[in-house]
């Protein structure tokens, strides 16, 4: 079970919204974008810090999107998946997602 951040019914969530290398599209875990400490650190604008503890607690991760980390907040229990462009990642909804059925 991966555990989460929450505040006021809402679950912190980080992604790198800039252009180059994702975070979580680029190799980091499902722990790490739920991480306690490397939401405070974001929130706190220590990137340099949450470089290092990225690097420190994920050493398989490529940590070059860290600086460009941002926390979102979503209500408890909504589906989302991250997706990437050009390294830039952005918060898909899974109702905003039109399926097509065969």
């Amino acid at each position: 079970m991966v555990k989460k951040v929450m505040r006021d019914g809402q679950v912190g969530v980080l992604i790198s919204h800039g252009w180059g290398s994702g975070f979580y599209t680029w190799g980091a875990p499902l722990q790490a974008i739920f991480d306690e400490k490397l939401i405070y650190l974001i929130e706190n604008e220590k990137f340099d810090e949450a470089v290092e503890y990225a690097a420190e607690a994920y050493p398989e991760v490529y940590t070059g999107g860290v600086h460009d980390l941002r926390v979102h907040w979503i209500d408890e229990g909504v589906e989302f998946f991250i997706d990437e462009y050009d390294g830039a990642e952005d918060i898909v909804f899974k109702e905003n997602v039109n399926w097509i059925t065969a």
